[in-house]
């Protein structure tokens, strides 16, 4: 490590600052959180830690390891916390027979315990911040946080609500795990179902905010797409006897796949029909297949996760974008609509119609939906209208449809293509 010597690498030290809290801050709270058993605790002591990584790291230079120096200066700011409270002595005796925080203060070997466990850790953040004593808005929103690393603004856009809302819904949150004394751990078998449904839906938003960000210059955000993967895995090895878990992480897989074709040399979108598919992930496809596999042998109902993971296996399997069964995408969206009803479902059963029977027909179901409030500051709406107009021959619709969605997204790098599809059609 060495002092930097001119502003840019202090600027570089910075960004540095912000990747590793991308990348590492869920490790980093999770780890805490099993210490200090509170994760509004184990939340500000990350924070505090970053705090000093700001301070130091554009004077002295990012250290080899950013992560686990994040770790070690939370943890040690953890220990002097405890040390200054009353509850440092029952702290210190549920910390030594459970974590072994003695180590921690006297031996090298405390850091490979926690790297052994830090899988657990974070599985066992997001139970915490998915327990059933909170609502659904605050297990996505304290998730996305705390385990996703986004910040309030981010958590905002996810919901689309104000980010006041969500800052309200985090801190309650907290307060309620906190003052209900939830325990940091996996729960048992009988009650993790119960905590299913709502873990399924944080981990896929966590998914969508990295396979597709609702804000910021870059049109992915793979970091999170790889932690939503892990913990979509790491689930099915604790629920294997779940068809939506293995369903989810099968859509996860296959979407995944795609990743490396979504975005071109310069960073631009590139869009599914138009994808170079020799650079989709075969590996992935080939995991997300067998978890599809998996999920339809345990013999129940499809739930909508698989569902829309078979969705993706039919693009998956098509050589072209030519080879596309469309037709069979349009009928598993028709059946996703009957068990998971929402208007951005219509919406896209809309754009599988439009290329299963023509736009007109998709113009048609899309109509249908054009009014729902939910849907009204949503880009995708006017996005897909501008598609099928386009295809339509209704050139000066599609320029306004296009503009119009390029208005409201708040992603850089989508509203640069969208206003590029608004000046092609207006060519």
């Amino acid at each position: 490590m060495g002092p930097p010597r001119s502003a840019t690498a202090a600027d570089d030290a910075r960004r540095a600052v912000d990747a590793v809290w991308r990348i590492e801050s869920a490790r980093v709270i999770a780890g805490l959180a099993r210490m200090v058993r509170d994760v509004g605790l184990a939340e500000d002591l990350a924070h505090d830690a970053l705090v000093v990584a700001l301070e130091r790291w554009p004077r002295d230079g990012v250290p080899d390891n950013p992560g686990a120096w994040l770790m070690a200066t939370a943890k040690h700011r953890a220990i002097d916390v405890l040390r200054r409270g009353k509850r440092l002595e029952d702290k210190h005796a549920e910390l030594a027979h459970g974590l072994g925080l003695q180590l921690a203060m006297e031996r090298d070997e405390f850091d490979a315990v926690v790297e052994d466990r830090v899988d657990d850790d974070v599985l066992s953040l997001v139970l915490c911040c998915c327990h059933p004593l909170l609502s659904m808005e605050a297990r996505v929103a304290l998730t996305l946080r705390l385990v996703g690393g986004l910040s309030t603004e981010e958590v905002a856009r996810a919901f689309l609500v104000p980010e006041a809302t969500v800052a309200q819904r985090i801190v309650r949150a907290k307060k309620t795990l906190r003052d209900a004394e939830v325990p940091f751990e996996v729960p048992g078998k009988d009650e993790l179902p119960e905590r299913l449904a709502g873990v399924l839906g944080v981990l896929y938003l966590v998914f969508n905010e990295g396979y597709a960000a609702t804000v910021g210059e870059d049109w992915m955000r793979l970091d999170l797409v790889q932690e939503a993967l892990r913990l979509g895995r790491l689930l099915a090895g604790v629920a294997p006897g779940e068809p939506e878990v293995h369903g989810l992480v099968a859509l996860m897989e296959l979407q995944a796949s795609r990743s490396r074709a979504r975005v071109g040399p310069d960073g631009a979108p590139v869009l599914l029909l138009d994808q170079d598919r020799s650079r989709w992930d075969r590996l992935l496809i080939t995991r997300g297949l067998a978890a599809l596999e998996t999920a339809r042998g345990l013999g129940k109902p499809l739930g909508p996760y698989a569902l829309q993971a078979a969705i993706a296996a039919c693009h998956a399997e098509a050589t072209t974008a030519e080879a596309t069964n469309w037709p069979r995408i349009a009928a598993l969206y028709g059946a996703l609509v009957q068990v998971a009803p929402s208007p951005v479902v219509e919406l896209n059963r809309a754009v599988a119609v439009g290329m299963a029977l023509g736009p007109a027909a998709g113009l048609q179901v899309l109509d249908a939906i054009a009014d729902d409030p939910a849907l009204r500051e949503y880009h995708l709406l006017p996005s897909v209208r501008g598609d099928l107009l386009e295809r339509l021959g209704r050139a000066d619709e599609a320029r306004a449809a296009f503009e119009r969605a390029a208005s409201l997204t708040r992603n850089a790098r989508e509203r640069e293509l969208l206003l590029a599809r608004a000046a092609a059609t207006a060519a």
